[in-house]
This record gives structure tokens, C-alpha cells and sequence, in this order.
């Protein structure tokens, strides 16, 4: 009986040890900020509603890459009803800075870059490789 209090003290610690690191990751996600995204101040509409493009937008370019390549498919009619080519360089980066968007939240959750820019062109770059490339 005069253990009592000694157990619950132990059993109390070893909670509190047990659960550490989840009040350790709490208190220093408390501080975190998202990366600042620069949206584009002209488009107030996109494709899909923010929350969306956030969640699934790789599933979407995916998709988007499947219809173009494989069944010839080239609009897309978004949520509001408007139709979009199905293009990354052309719908995508029309609004967006690849610089300035996709590249600050790809490196704030670090994922590697996708390879959709080995084949498409950031309209604000160029490619002096395939510029130099002659037609054999």
C-alpha cells in the first residue's frame, strides 16, 4: 500500500517518456509557416479549388499526361465549367513561375522535382541544347 504512490509517479514518468516525441514534433510544428507562394495577383481560378490542387495536383498532371498521350484527349472542363488544354507549360506555367511556386513547395516538403521538365520547357528558360541540336 505505501508503494502507491511510488508506482503512479513511475507510471506517470514513463507515460510522459513514452509520449515525448509527440509532444516534442507539436511544439515545433507550432512555429512553422508553408513556404510563401507566389500566386499569380491576375487568375483567381484554377483547374481545381486550392485544397485540391494542394492534395492531388501530381494525380491530376498524371492523369492529364495519360489522356494527352494515350487516348488523344486535349481539354480538360474544370469544376466551374471552363475548359483548359491539358498542357503544363501552357495552362500550368501560364499562371504560375515554376521558380516561385512549384519549386519553393517542392523544396519546403522536400520531394524531388518531378520529371515533367525533362521533356517540357519552363517558358522562362530556354534550352540551349536543343537549340544547338541539328535535324540529322
Amino acid at each position: 500500500m505505501r508503494d502507491r504512490a511510488w508506482i503512479l509517479l513511475g507510471l506517470g514518468a514513463f507515460l510522459l517518456l513514452l509520449s515525448s516525441p509527440l509532444w516534442w514534433n507539436m511544439r515545433a510544428r507550432a512555429g512553422l509557416k508553408g513556404p510563401d507562394l507566389v500566386s499569380p495577383a491576375d487568375q483567381k481560378d484554377c483547374v481545381l479549388p486550392a485544397h485540391e490542387m494542394n492534395v492531388s495536383h501530381m494525380q491530376l498532371l498524371l492523369q492529364w499526361r495519360d489522356k494527352v498521350v494515350r487516348q488523344e484527349i486535349h481539354s480538360f472542363k474544370a469544376y466551374d465549367g471552363k475548359v483548359y488544354d491539358m498542357r503544363l507549360s501552357g495552362t500550368c506555367l501560364s499562371c504560375h513561375e515554376k521558380a516561385k511556386f512549384c519549386d519553393r513547395c517542392h523544396a519546403y516538403v522536400g520531394v524531388k522535382t518531378p520529371y515533367c521538365w525533362d521533356c517540357h520547357i519552363d517558358p522562362a528558360q530556354t534550352r540551349p541544347a536543343l537549340a544547338r541540336r541539328s535535324p540529322q
